[in-house]
């Protein structure tokens, strides 16, 4: 490459715009043009140092666009347009996800070859599914849970790692502190498996006694399990458990509210006993006559034959485990709910996908280890 001299543009920093100037090269053959200078900067096709990004990125990735450049001009006295947020934290969020790719594939490619030290006493994963608004163009020709079938959302599936070393005074499970661990997308559950398994694999599973996959009984989340953790203990939470022996109470007694109670909390202590059995034999005493009620009844005793096993929480609390998918469901809260479900909003795939990345990284403090990696 020539050099063709010293060109001048204008950086926007943390402290407000400054000119730089730095040299130009370009290959006599194909005329493209390359800045050392900017090279070393990071700022390659931007005029924003990585100071000012990375500030553009949390704020995007905390609240909306709008809300997040109100903020950035009232506390750094920084100006620019929703639309600089927005692309600012999209285009990092992209950063964050193809860093942690990389990171995916190694890991597991790497699977056979890394060693075994059983130091973590129990590994927890948990999964769970959440729907986010999106744009027509996301939704069309996809089957939904409005009246007439369509959709208006597309499923972010989001899991999290995290370890339990102690009990407390009374023998329950204690999570560690500062142990958990963020990842999700709106993808295919083949897609969600590799990722939730490589970050498993990077907490540490081949150093665990005791994995525990803790979800609601979904059929994706349990083939997932059998795939890509054969070898884990496998929990339906115990919420979700409930709702479904509620559910099953409501179709089979309607409007008899007396009955219905009874027999609610008669089979919420079958289920906190373990005794599965004991459900599906009375409740296959009482089937309903009429079809499509008797179809209802009849799925929901197919979900409680089906994850009976994973239902036993007597012997599963004397083991000091976890029973509930607490951890996750304040995820989907705090991670999707809070930042992209909020009114009007509606979101494409990957601008939708960029955020969750940003926002997975920041709640598993890996957000310094991308920006440390940009600079090595």
């Amino acid at each position: 490459m020539q050099s063709k001299g010293i060109e001048e543009k204008i950086l926007v920093t943390i402290m407000g715009p400054v000119p730089y100037r730095r040299s130009r090269y370009e290959c006599p053959a194909c005329t493209e043009a390359r800045y050392p200078g900017d090279e070393d900067l990071d700022v390659v096709g931007t005029g924003r140092t990585p100071g000012l990004r990375r500030m553009l990125a949390r704020a995007g990735s905390r609240q909306p666009f709008k809300e997040a450049k109100e903020d950035l001009k009232v506390y750094a006295g920084i100006e620019v347009s929703a639309k600089d947020v927005e692309r600012v934290a999209e285009r990092i969020g992209d950063h964050v996800e193809a860093w942690q790719g990389t990171e995916r594939e190694r890991l597991l490619q790497s699977e056979a070859s890394l060693p075994v030290d059983k130091t973590i006493p129990v590994l927890y994963v948990e999964m769970d599914g959440t729907g986010v608004p999106m744009v027509k163009s996301e939704t069309d020709g996809r089957k939904g849970k409005q009246p007439d079938g369509t959709a208006k959302t597309r499923e972010v599936k989001l899991g999290c790692v995290f370890t339990q070393t102690t009990r407390d005074e009374n023998g329950r499970p204690v999570r560690d502190p500062d142990s958990t661990s963020f990842v999700g997308a709106i993808e295919t559950a083949e897609g969600f498996g590799k990722r939730i398994e490589a970050e498993a694999i990077r907490r540490g599973l081949f150093n665990a006694y005791r994995i525990v996959v803790l979800g609601d009984g979904a059929a994706w989340i349990r083939g997932l399990c059998e795939l890509r953790f054969p070898h884990a203990l496998q929990i339906v939470d115990l919420y979700h458990a409930k709702e479904h022996i509620a559910n099953l109470c409501k179709l089979l007694f309607g409007c008899n509210e007396k009955k219905l109670l009874r027999y609610r909390m008669q089979w919420w202590t079958c289920l906190d006993e373990g005794n599965i059995e004991k459900i599906l034999c009375q409740a296959q005493t009482m089937l309903p006559a009429e079809a499509n009620t008797l179809q209802k009844v009849m799925t929901e005793l197919h979900y409680l034959q089906q994850n009976k096993n994973r239902m036993r929480y007597a012997d599963f609390r004397k083991q000091g485990l976890f029973v509930g998918s607490g951890v996750i469901e304040a995820g989907c809260k705090s991670i999707i709910s809070a930042r992209l479900k909020q009114s009007g909003m509606e979101w494409t795939v990957n601008g939708a996908n960029a955020i969750i990345a940003l926002r997975c990284a920041m709640l598993s403090n890996r957000f310094e280890d991308f920006w440390e990696q940009r600079a090595a």
